[in-house]
């Protein structure tokens, strides 16, 4: 992926979305040639010149301050995971290929799970958790979180990876009742990851993969969204406990950096609770039936 055409699409997209009213601009009446907002019109609210703003939307964010990204992000309205992406793409520019690419090296995206970390999982009895990288791969779980996650966990790939199977398994679409909003949420997520580092060769693979095989992966790809995932609630059809409604957080570990532990949790009294509970029966029927190896 191109820093340059990345930097590009988004500020071009991201223009394109906001009207001269929702600006505080005036319109001046006539028929606009563009859809959204004019260079110049961004220039101004920005307070840079137009020559400025044309070579930052053609992809050059080289040397560009943290003072005049904020100005643009504050002229085109972006939320605080489009800031946070654009910054990571000035980033980025300031790096230079070689330098990001050995830092996507140095965090990488498939790191050894710390034992700590496993044992936390492992304490978590009641609560379905895993623990994921940017790039949405499932880097380890508890028997609660495997059985939740039970057919992605059918794939014999590893780690197993959660936009792989929302956009490449059938079953993912009865599995998550709100299909087309989990799927929004999975591209917006990975473009944030993508905006990071566009020469992390496991990013762009996976997303190369996915535009390939998913036509409605690569459609919302174009769109240019960004979103964080850190809560919010997630609706599950599961195939043996039935409809559950529950909670997630996404916690960072500051120690672990680019590795996030999801944790779901159902409302007290709920049917979810009731679910879980069914959920985690069934989990350790499924263990005590598997075969043991060794003495």
């Amino acid at each position: 992926m191109s820093n340059r055409s990345e930097v590009r699409e988004f500020l071009a997209a991201r223009r394109a979305r906001i009207t001269p009213a929702q600006a505080g601009l005036p319109s001046w009446g006539g028929t606009r040639r563009v859809p959204g907002l004019r260079r110049e019109e961004v220039a101004l609210l920005a307070g840079v010149s137009v020559d400025y703003y044309t070579r930052l939307e053609r992809g050059d964010l080289a040397g560009v301050s943290e003072a005049v990204l904020d100005a643009i992000a504050g002229a085109l309205q972006l939320d605080e995971a489009e800031r946070t992406h654009l910054h990571n793409l000035a980033r980025t520019a300031q790096t230079g290929p070689r330098r990001a690419s050995r830092a996507g090296r140095n965090a990488a995206t498939r790191p050894e799970v710390r034992p700590e970390i496993r044992r936390v999982l492992e304490a978590l009895t009641e609560a379905p958790a895993y623990l994921r990288n940017g790039r949405r791969d499932l880097l380890a779980a508890n028997q609660l979180g495997q059985a939740l996650y039970a057919d992605l966990f059918l794939d014999p790939s590893r780690p197993p990876n959660l936009g792989r199977y929302v956009f490449c398994d059938a079953r993912s679409r009865t599995f998550f009742p709100n299909w087309p909003t989990v799927a929004r949420d999975m591209v917006a997520a990975l473009r944030i990851e993508a905006g990071k580092n566009p020469y992390d060769r496991e990013v762009s693979d996976l997303v190369g993969e996915l535009s390939t095989r998913s036509d409605e992966f690569a459609t919302l790809w174009a769109a240019q969204q960004v979103r964080f995932h850190r809560s919010g609630r997630k609706s599950f059809q599961h195939p043996i406990v039935g409809e559950l409604d529950l909670s997630f957080e996404a916690l960072e570990l500051p120690a672990d950096p680019g590795l996030s532990l999801v944790v779901y949790t159902a409302d007290p009294g709920s049917s979810a609770e009731d679910g879980l509970l069914l959920l985690m029966s069934w989990a350790a029927t499924q263990e005590a039936a598997r075969p043991r190896t060794g003495t």
